[in-house]
């Protein structure tokens, strides 16, 4: 029997290391993640050889997360490298994987797990450019347009393959009240602890009314939102 694969996609700081720990907690088997980071008590939940190889594929086609290339081709190398990857979580189901560089890598994902469930996730533009800055040093200016790629990307995939967003713009009940039942939806089991890994003062950055949205972005929002929950 094939193995349940699940992949989270999303922006950076967008919450996807949230849903990714909280699916773990559910008994979805991600490897050996990172489990603690400078930035992120609890960790990004991602897998650094998935990490090392969509960072090799964007340098490869000239670009990096923060400057991503308009196509992306997987190399033989690219190929082989995943193939073991996968080879390594052989007898785990489910099991997963998180990187927000998965927007733009997920076709060579797909051409070898065709049966892969995708599940994505949301988060203010401003809220995401102003962790950001935090983290990065980017401006506010920067951060959004990254935003406005990489989500473009999220809308595309959703239209192709119509799966679950979570907006992680709810407030904390509502967005545990989601997590619960986005868990339902894949099939899993409700942790024991209920959600013990979501932990509402993880969430610093917050969006600002006063700072205005660029039409594009603020658009692809609504769109976006009108589809999570």
């Amino acid at each position: 029997m094939a193995s349940t694969v699940i992949c989270i996609l999303g922006m950076h700081r967008s919450g996807t290391s949230c849903l990714t720990g909280t699916l773990e907690e559910a008994g979805v088997f991600l490897g050996e993640i990172v489990r603690r980071s400078r930035y992120n008590a609890k960790g990004n939940r991602e897998h650094p050889r998935i990490t090392a190889l969509h960072n090799h594929i964007l340098r490869a086609n000239g670009g990096s997360w923060d400057e991503p290339p308009e196509r992306v081709h997987w190399s033989p190398d690219h190929e082989l490298k995943r193939d073991k990857i996968i080879e390594d979580f052989q007898g785990k189901s489910p099991w997963g994987f998180k990187d927000p560089r998965t927007l733009y890598t997920l076709d060579g994902w797909l051409a070898a797990l065709s049966q892969l469930t995708l599940v994505g996730v949301l988060r203010h533009p401003l809220a995401v450019a102003q962790s950001l800055h935090d983290r990065n040093q980017l401006s506010l200016e920067k951060g959004i347009h990254l935003w406005t790629l990489y989500n473009q990307r999220l809308l595309a995939y959703f239209h192709q393959f119509q799966f679950p967003i979570l907006s992680f713009d709810l407030e904390d009940q509502a967005l545990r009240a989601r997590l619960l039942a986005l868990l339902k939806t894949l099939g899993l089991p409700l942790p024991a602890e209920r959600l013990a890994f979501f932990d509402p003062s993880l969430r610093h950055a917050q969006a600002t009314a006063q700072t205005p949205l660029p039409a594009a972005a603020s658009s692809l929002y609504e769109q976006l939102n009108k589809i999570a929950h």
